[in-house]
């Protein structure tokens, strides 16, 4: 026998299996984690980036629990930006342009030097299933392992069928088989297995683009990063460019529309609706001419570029033709062509909050296999499954992040709780709480959580910690420090605002928009030795005090209606309660709520077709 038994196996070695193998074994789980191609780890399948809108905040708090998505992001990036800086704050959202290669190399780095983990490359075909508890995998080379837990992060390999143009065939991701075997057992457990649908462009050499015509986008000159644990180091970062579609390459395009997988309707699956291909674009939007495209390099020493925005299934000479009619590549030779890759993967109202499936004991679904698209969420639900999976084998309480707790407690509620008929991408105006859920307070959120259960380390907790009692010092500061007119006047007419008469308190004059906090402090001689604004923590221990002064009001509302709607939540519901025996809810609530069984009567608010005076009914026969 190979193997001795396991606390947890994580099958896939991508975003979410990599964070879900780190978290489990850092917990103290043996784990094994088993991938197909072990030098494809966290693989940048998509664009080499990670981060963006709502994406960045994710990272972020991946981050402050003590995973490593952000961490090696920084290690690896080649650009640093801070995207939506022209409104609140609450929409700011760090993004991180990788060099994809030195990526898959450090997370492969870190999950070595992880002693509680092993690793085996293989493919599991099935799974040990002992009534309704899972108990281990087998693979395709006939190997049995046993597992008190089994996390499945599949992916787009599960049956996965890569079309272009008429042609079709079968694999996981190009240059990579697919995997079969295991829908077909979970759907003859009785699982709900439907078919998804997303795509990638062509990838472009480089030396055969005329940057000149193209708009250079460049790096921010403040770098943060990602990681409230270490600085990122940058000396330089390579730029990005934006390129633009025309009605002349819509033309070209449409011409292969006809041998579209999509259109022809050899594609069932359902694809993504906020990140479309190509084709799609023009068919949806057929008013518009043109549409933006993104050209990122791919890392710092190739000459491999991805056009962010031209994914297209269409036959590669259609592609081909395409692209070189858009302004800066009438020459562009390309690595390989777009195409779209269907798969399948299992609605997750079949999952409870901990990711674990509600029919069989044991087992947990994390990333693209529950209707997600892109790294970050992938990551997040990896993260969750891996600290549930370790608690569950221990005997202790789940680990859940509420919605007004964390964009990855809106994540997963989100799935569980909504119909996924499409591609679940994550945004702002997903999370009612956004003011509360800021990319510069993750740590202030979660880390403490996080050291309770024994992920975060003791070096994290005490820079939590120190960046804990020097933001609320300062926040104290401000508001009982007065300030004479004589030593800032100057500085408020230099930057357009009017001047003072009298004294007043330094938070005060901080809720004029166009003043900041690290301008002031140049004027205010008791911080202006304590911070050095090269120093990257204290950067950010500024930033967190300004805006929790300039957005107090905003904040305590947000708290206020936060914690009205957290009462819910401790209204638990039995899962074999028998919805259908209360006549006074509308059908359609019956069956929703029969279907999701859901925790608490805050879940069961959630769930569409579930109207809030279904809600009452609930709440009056609870007694409520």
């Amino acid at each position: 026998m190979i193997f001795n038994k396991y606390d947890v196996i994580v099958v896939g070695g991508g975003h979410a299996g990599c964070e879900a193998a780190a978290a489990a074994a850092n917990l103290g789980s043996k784990v094994l984690l088993v991938t197909m191609n072990i030098q494809t780890l966290a693989q940048m399948s998509c664009n080499p980036a990670m981060g963006g809108i709502a994406k960045g905040q994710i990272v972020r708090e991946i981050d402050a629990l003590g995973g490593y998505s952000g961490l090696v992001s920084d290690k690896t990036m080649i650009q640093f930006r801070m995207l939506n800086k022209s409104k609140g704050p609450a929409m700011w959202s760090p993004r991180v342009q990788s060099d994809k290669t030195l990526f898959s190399i450090a997370w492969r780095n870190v999950l070595e030097q992880i002693s509680n983990l092993d690793f085996w490359q293989d493919t599991v075909v099935s799974l040990k299933i002992n009534g309704d508890k899972i108990v281990g995998i087998k693979t395709a080379m006939g190997v049995e392992i046993e597992a008190k837990s089994v996390i499945l992060t599949n992916g787009t390999f599960l049956n996965g069928m890569i079309h272009i143009g008429e042609k079709s065939f079968s694999g996981g991701r190009m240059g990579d088989a697919s995997s079969s075997g295991i829908s077909e057992q979970l759907a003859e457990n009785g699982f709900e297995v439907k078919r998804m649908k997303t795509g990638t462009p062509v990838r472009i050499d480089g030396r055969t683009i005329d940057f000149s015509r193209l708009i250079e986008q460049k790096g921010d000159d403040e770098i943060l990063g990602f990681s409230y644990l270490k600085a990122p180091v940058l000396k330089q970062q390579r730029s990005c460019y934006l390129a633009y579609t025309s009605f002349k390459v819509h033309e070209t395009l449409r011409k292969g529309f006809h041998l579209s997988p999509m259109f022809a309707g050899r594609i069932k699956g359902i694809g993504p609706r906020y990140c479309p291909s190509i084709e799609d674009k023009i068919e949806r939007f057929s008013d518009k001419n043109s549409h933006q495209l993104f050209l990122e390099p791919e890392g710092w020493n190739t000459i491999e570029f991805y056009l962010n925005g031209f994914s297209s299934s269409l036959p590669d000479t259609i592609q081909v033709e395409a692209l070189r009619q858009i302004e800066g590549f009438e020459n562009a030779k390309i690595f390989k062509p777009g195409y779209a890759i269907e798969y399948d993967y299992f609605p997750p109202d079949q999952l409870t909050h901990t990711l674990e499936t509600k029919k069989i004991n044991g087992l947990f679904f994390a990333g693209q296999i529950n209707g997600t698209t892109g790294y970050e969420e992938a990551g997040a639900q990896g993260l969750m499954a891996g600290i549930n999976a370790h608690l569950k084998t221990n005997d202790k309480d789940p680990f859940i992040l509420s919605r007004a707790e964390a964009y990855i407690g809106v994540l997963i509620d989100d799935l569980i709780t909504k119909s996924i008929d499409e591609p679940y991408r994550m945004f702002t105006s997903r999370a009612e709480h956004r003011i509360l859920l800021r990319q510069d307070n993750a740590d202030l959120r979660l880390t403490e959580k996080a050291y309770r259960i024994g992920l975060a380390t003791q070096e994290r907790y005490d820079k939590f910690l120190d960046k804990k009692q020097r933001v609320e010092s300062l926040i104290d500061f401000l508001r009982k420090k007065s300030i004479d007119p004589e030593s800032v006047n100057a500085f408020l007419v230099q930057n357009g605002t009017s001047e003072l008469t009298q004294k007043v308190k330094i938070a005060s004059i901080l809720l004029r928009p166009q003043i900041t906090l690290e301008g002031l402090i140049e004027h205010i001689p008791e911080l202006k030795s304590q911070f050095d604004f090269d120093n990257y923590f204290d950067r950010e221990i500024v930033k967190s005090a300004e805006i929790t002064v300039k957005y107090e009001g905003y904040i305590q509302k947000e708290n206020d209606i936060a914690e009205k709607l957290n009462r819910l939540e401790h209204i638990k519901l039995s899962p074999d309660f028998d919805y259908h025996q209360l006549k006074s809810l509308s059908y359609e609530a019956r069956e929703k709520l029969s279907k999701i069984k859901p925790q608490t009567l805050g879940q069961a608010s959630r769930i569409s077709g579930v109207s809030p005076s279904d809600i009452s009914v609930l709440a009056v026969f609870l007694g409520r």
